[in-house]
């Protein structure tokens, strides 16, 4: 089949072009890159006006005249690129706003991409209304929204959440969901929100390439080393202000036990070699399954702080720990990891189940055919 995957988020398209490669398919991405992580893409949609002077003259004409010139911009880019944009057998969206752009750029993306191919689908991953309307409502213990609802930071941060429950979002996203032929969630964050949808065709676990994240057993000579990656962005979206008081904690009690790495910002190719030496990274706190960056780490066979609620291991069926669960109690975090410390033993064997757990439910060829057979199924 030849397949168009629209946008990109955290490498999950590369991932799962690689495995529909394998499995004898033609697969093209359009994307913008995902910011300063510039994933590669076939199609490149460059985001213009997002620096510098330009910036402020883009944020001048949106106050003036209410144009996004940068959704301009790619809108341009994205119908120069048409003729390669047709007669595909399957369009993947990444999101129901998969390029980034205004809600009136991506409706006519869409009604193109679904005027000149066969058959359309969603992924529900990242932000979207139905995830993010659920979180809003509180129906979780615990979600991406608890800094915006304890007043950790402005309200403005969370324009990029919130955007999903302005009007035009919603408009959006009921076009979407009217356009496409069904919805698939990447995680149990998305699933469970979705559960019961009328469109709603299940969870297929994220993709990872194992081939080009190889594991190696972790040993531990005179130091545990703990990683943590900061996307500025998102700092308080992830919990980091969790992690680095726990860190600070575990800092001070032992000092000669422990090394600590704290990185910011990197671009995808140095953030995966970065914590190569790591025996444990701290991913994200608010969340009850793990994100991309932490199911590859767990491929590399560290001990992940991530998403790993109870809701994980009853849906997997597991019973050997796999990740650790990163709850939003700075305490509680500097308990799990000081009981790492004093006992590596764990450490290493929650790193070989973690690769074994990835292995079995992550293979980026039995992701790439359980999408497969359920888009030809529907």
């Amino acid at each position: 089949m030849k397949i168009l995957l629209v946008g990109e988020y955290s490498r999950l398209h590369n991932s799962l072009k690689e495995g529909l490669i394998e499995l004898g398919h033609q697969v093209t991405i359009i994307a913008t890159g995902d910011h300063f992580k510039s994933y590669p893409v076939d199609i490149k949609l460059n985001r213009n006006f997002n620096k510098g002077f330009a910036k402020k003259l883009k944020v001048i004409i949106y106050k003036l005249l209410k144009i996004d010139i940068t959704s301009v911009s790619i809108k341009n880019q994205f119908f120069k690129n048409k003729d390669q944009l047709k007669d595909f057998d399957i369009v993947h969206l990444i999101n129901e706003s998969p390029i980034g752009v205004s809600p009136k750029y991506e409706i006519e993306f869409i009604s193109f991409l679904k005027k000149h191919n066969k058959k359309l689908f969603l992924l529900s991953c990242g932000a979207d209304y139905i995830s993010v309307k659920h979180s809003f409502d509180k129906k979780p213990a615990y979600s991406i929204l608890e800094p915006y609802f304890k007043n950790k930071t402005s309200s403005k941060s969370f324009d990029p959440i919130l955007k999903y429950l302005k009007p035009a979002y919603q408009s959006l996203h009921q076009f979407v969901f009217n356009t496409v032929e069904g919805v698939v969630s990447s995680d149990l964050d998305y699933h469970i929100p979705l559960k019961g949808h009328p469109k709603y065709l299940g969870l297929i676990a994220n993709p990872i390439n194992i081939e080009l994240l190889k594991f190696t057993p972790l040993k531990i000579k005179e130091k545990v080393i703990i990683f943590h990656g900061i996307n500025s962005a998102n700092y308080f979206k992830k919990g980091s202000d969790y992690f680095e008081e726990a860190l600070e904690i575990i800092q001070n009690k032992f000092p000669n036990k422990v090394e600590i790495k704290v990185v910011e910002n990197l671009p995808y190719t140095k953030y995966i070699k970065t914590y190569n030496e790591a025996h444990i990274v701290l991913d994200q706190v608010l969340a009850y399954d793990q994100g991309y960056n932490a199911l590859e780490a767990m491929s590399k066979g560290k001990v992940v702080f991530t998403g790993a609620e109870k809701e994980f291991y009853e849906f997997y069926n597991l019973n050997k720990k796999v990740a650790v669960n990163a709850l939003p109690d700075a305490q509680k975090i500097a308990d799990a990891l000081e009981e790492l410390i004093l006992n590596p033993n764990q450490i290493i064997a929650i790193g070989k189940n973690a690769r074994e757990f990835i292995e079995k439910e992550h293979h980026y060829i039995n992701s790439a055919q359980k999408y497969l057979d359920t888009w030809r199924s529907t």
